[in-house]
């Protein structure tokens, strides 16, 4: 029998559920995937914690990204049929073991990224793409800071910006995060655990600072952020992970005349030719080796509730997959 694994109420790990679902064919446009991999992303934790938005009048099936077979496909949709194997981010939903899907939100993989691999790849790839090609187009010479490099989001981010060109330097807590870090293009990591990251980025730099902050922590290094920055620099704050930033004015821009966006990834591929072409790229790199992504971690489904407190515990690096 088909389930999922549901939240009834926003809180912590333990409150979630096993049930079975019944799953219906597709209809006109839609298309019946059996997952194989999911991605586990803080993204979901949020949605879990009632961080953002709750559903409406309904039990919440959290998950953002995923892998899996191609089993049914509805009136209309031409460019799938059974077998395929297909990837999608958003819609959410992805905790559970089949679903139908809109066939528009789908991509087909191809031959040499397996479905493990791919569900570590649609957020945190089209993330990073995203982030270094639109919020703030890195090219090659430009001084970036990246926190939480040990991430997922951060590992595809450090190989990406060495293969750009650019000078990536990251932050991150406990050596052996600092070290792998360094394994994944950064040129210098920062243990923000041993102190401040500002006087480190500056002295690396040579008290210039960085073209560019990407800042996924959020309240814990956001006035870091800033005072890491070149004048006229740009900080994009893309994610939460230490809480919301809170206090944050215009006039804290004023110190350098920087630029500050808070992107997300649904607004860069809401459209299917953009979605389809962001992936493209993202592919053709990971096919080309210059960006690599492994699976650091696995969960069953079932034991998602232990996959969040490992996550919300920063206990792990890299990319986590669940596997239904």
């Amino acid at each position: 029998m088909d389930y999922a694994m549901v939240m009834p109420q926003p809180g912590g790990p333990e409150l979630f559920e096993r049930r079975e679902i019944t799953v219906p064919d597709p209809a006109e446009g839609e298309v019946r995937v059996r997952h194989t991999a999911i991605g586990l992303n803080y993204l979901d934790v949020y949605h879990r914690s009632g961080a953002y938005p709750w559903p409406v009048e309904r039990d919440l099936v959290a998950g953002s990204e995923a892998a899996g077979v191609v089993e049914a496909v509805g009136a209309g949709v031409s460019n799938l049929k059974p077998g395929d194997r297909v990837a999608y981010t958003h819609p959410m939903n992805a905790y559970c073991s089949a679903r139908v899907l809109p066939a528009h939100r789908l991509v087909k993989l191809p031959d040499g990224i397996s479905d493990e691999i791919a569900a570590t790849l649609m957020l945190k790839g089209l993330t990073a793409h995203y982030l270094i090609h639109s919020s703030y187009p890195v090219a090659r010479g430009t001084d970036v800071l990246v926190h939480a490099a040990a991430g997922g989001v951060g590992l595809l981010m450090g190989q990406w910006l060495a293969a750009k060109g650019a000078r990536a330097i990251g932050t991150a807590g406990g050596p052996d995060k600092v070290a792998l870090a360094l394994r994944h293009g950064y040129t210098d990591v920062i243990d923000y655990r041993a102190g401040d990251f500002v006087a480190p980025v500056r002295d690396l730099t040579g008290g210039r600072g960085v073209d560019v902050v990407y800042d996924g922590v959020g309240a814990d290094t956001w006035r870091g952020s800033l005072d890491s920055l070149v004048i006229r620099g740009s900080f994009v704050c893309f994610g939460a992970a230490s809480g919301k930033v809170e206090g944050f004015g215009l006039a804290d821009l004023n110190k350098g005349s920087f630029f500050a966006t808070r992107p997300t990834l649904f607004h860069h591929i809401a459209d299917p030719e953009e979605l389809r072409s962001r992936a493209a790229d993202l592919f053709a790199v990971v096919q080309g080796g210059a960006v690599r992504s492994a699976v650091s971690q696995t969960f069953a489904l079932s034991e998602v509730g232990a996959a969040h407190a490992a996550l919300e515990g920063r206990q792990t690096t890299g990319a986590t997959v669940l596997i239904p």
